[in-house]
């Protein structure tokens, strides 16, 4: 199944989040080489510190651990974060 999850960055991320920055990619790549994170990356126009990330999970509740764990989120540098199911229909990665 898959799910979005979104993230909004706190306001003063860009102050912030530079001592994190490599262990929040870190952390990420490491999803994605086990093979749960397809997908992730700040939206732009406007860069208003918002970011989706694509995920093929068996749960929800597997989704919202990973955010749980994500050294951004940990540190603050997440202000609100959701997951929302994804009713894929089209496509190569339809599950």
């Amino acid at each position: 199944m898959h799910y979005l999850l979104f993230y909004e960055k706190a306001p003063d991320y860009a102050e912030r989040q530079k001592p994190w920055q490599a262990a929040h990619l870190d952390y990420l790549q490491k999803l994605a080489g086990q093979g749960s994170l397809i997908l992730g990356g700040s939206l732009e126009n406007p860069n208003d510190g918002s970011a989706i990330l694509l995920f093929d999970a068996p749960s929800l509740d597997i989704v919202e651990s990973h955010a749980k764990n994500d050294p951004y989120v940990t540190h603050g540098i997440i202000a609100k974060w959701h997951v929302r199911k994804w009713d894929t229909v089209v496509g190569s990665d339809i599950s």
